[in-house]
């Protein structure tokens, strides 16, 4: 419910509104907090994935906490760069950017298992890609066709299934210890299933503020219990706050700069999935906050700030920005429409990203907390997906597109060795599930015809029609 006390319903519904100092700031600190766990997130996966994440005793550990800081700075400029606007980019709109887990299936097969040295094709990729992104403003509105909610839908569930594992592996005490004794531990569960049901618990039992950050509450309890329980000491958390700086500068192409055929068709392609994306919460922002849809010029501007602020955070060692769902309904909850509000909280997020000192604290969280935490956040993703699914027409010819598309998109990433005659940068693009998975469903969508006869399917659904709202047959 809209605080009136903040200004009047018109004011309230205004992007140009300035609420009083002493109120933009918290309501600014409330859109951070929200997204907080959700885009330092990718970082960490990045890391473990390469080899140098929690737990991994690799020389290169200390390098996670620059990914960190890089996700707090870059989200907090991609973020202004839409509320502030600089000539036609931006959507001078309340909208949050953040480290998008969308590219994760992208970037895992990337750098897995190759330390530092696969961050050079990984962020020469995001760069390419980030341009790629922005010059999709110029077309947005005339491929969003070719993505109806049976592709995104697939997409978005595609992505979730991809990372699930990443969950369950770091709640189990993470991939190092795989092999050993201690993995999959009593001890290391228990702290996992104590964030997960403090998260449950705030999400459904309060209300407001709360409810939304109940994945940070619960990050913070399994924090606290791991502290309890010897799992985490005082003195690794002052270790690492005191070895690391209190301001600090971020490193043009800290490492390197490598043109990878793999990483680019990767993150081009991904940045069609997150553009549609974006239009979609600039559509929701207008409406829910400000009661109309949204203009030509919002929607192509918010495109152009989404792929410059990747490519300037991809120059840097930032990883993909995209628009953050969740800050959507934060607006619709609060009711303030005020980019300045955002404006508030992107500057905060820079703050935090220049003080190194703060990803230190982040990088002391055990694995196993941010496994719940994970596992709750992966997990709504496919929810997510399933749930953008539900606006299908579950006709005989979608259920043939969705089939053959997931099958193959799951299929090879459960199988990579399935295909490992193919060249390294087919492999890389492959495995991921993502890309195969997206491909066939829009090609399929843009090639068959509307019309299918029910008995076409009958003989490979095995007596299995689905009783979904939509439409079995095609009428």
């Amino acid at each position: 419910m809209a605080d009136t006390s903040i200004g009047t319903p018109e004011q309230l519904r205004d992007p140009n509104f300035t609420p009083p100092l002493h109120k933009t700031i918290p309501l600014g600190i409330q859109h951070v907090m929200a997204m907080f766990v959700s885009n330092v997130t990718p970082a960490i996966i990045v890391a473990g994935a390469a080899g140098f994440g929690f737990g991994s005793n690799s020389p290169d550990f200390p390098e996670l906490l620059y990914l960190i800081q890089m996700s707090m700075l870059f989200a907090g400029v991609a973020t202004l760069l839409q509320t502030i606007t600089i000539g036609p980019i931006g959507a001078a709109l309340p909208i949050v950017q953040g480290t998008s887990f969308a590219f994760l299936p992208i970037m895992i097969p990337l750098v897995a298992g190759k330390g530092i040295d696969g961050l050079a094709a990984l962020f020469g990729g995001i760069v390419i890609g980030g341009i790629f992104h922005a010059c999709l403003g110029l077309v947005i509105g005339k491929i969003r066709f070719a993505l109806p909610p049976l592709v995104t839908g697939l997409v978005v569930t595609m992505i979730g299934l991809a990372l699930v594992q990443v969950g369950i592996q770091y709640a189990a005490g993470g991939v190092p210890r795989i092999g050993t004794p201690e993995y999959g531990s009593f001890t290391s569960w228990s702290a996992a299933l104590v964030v997960i049901a403090v998260t449950l618990g705030f999400k459904f039992y309060t209300r407001g503020m709360l409810a939304i950050s109940a994945v940070l509450i619960g990050l913070l309890a399994g924090y606290v219990y791991a502290l309890s329980i010897g799992m985490l000491t005082v003195e690794s958390i002052a270790g690492s706050w005191n070895g690391a700086a209190a301001f600090a500068l971020p490193q043009p192409f800290k490492y390197g700069f490598e043109f990878s055929f793999a990483a680019v068709i990767g993150f081009c392609l991904m940045a069609f999935v997150s553009a549609v994306e974006t239009v979609g919460d600039v559509s929701g922002i207008t409406k829910g906050g400000a009661g109309r849809e949204a203009t030509a010029a919002e929607i192509r501007g918010a495109t152009f700030a989404d792929g410059l602020g990747t490519a300037v955070a991809g120059v840097f060692g930032g990883l993909p920005n995209t628009s953050f769902s969740q800050n959507v309904g934060l607006i619709a909850m609060t009711g303030v429409m005020s980019r300045h509000v955002v404006t508030a909280g992107a500057i905060f997020l820079i703050i935090c990203g220049l003080v190194p000192k703060v990803g230190a604290v982040i990088r002391t969280v055990p694995i196993e907390v941010l496994g719940g935490g994970v596992i709750v956040m992966f997990g709504m993703v496919v929810a997510a997906g399933i749930s953008m699914l539900s606006d299908v027409n579950w006709n005989r010819r979608n259920m043939v597109i969705f089939a053959i598309a997931i099958s193959v998109g799951l299929g090879l990433q459960l199988e990579p060795g399935a295909v490992q005659h193919l060249p390294a940068t087919v492999r890389i693009l492959a495995t991921s599930g993502l890309l195969p998975s997206a491909l066939i469903a829009i090609v399929l969508n843009l090639v068959l015809p509307e019309q299918l006869a029910d008995e076409s399917t009958e003989e490979v659904s095995g007596g299995l029609s689905g009783h979904g709202t939509g439409s079995l047959s095609d009428r």
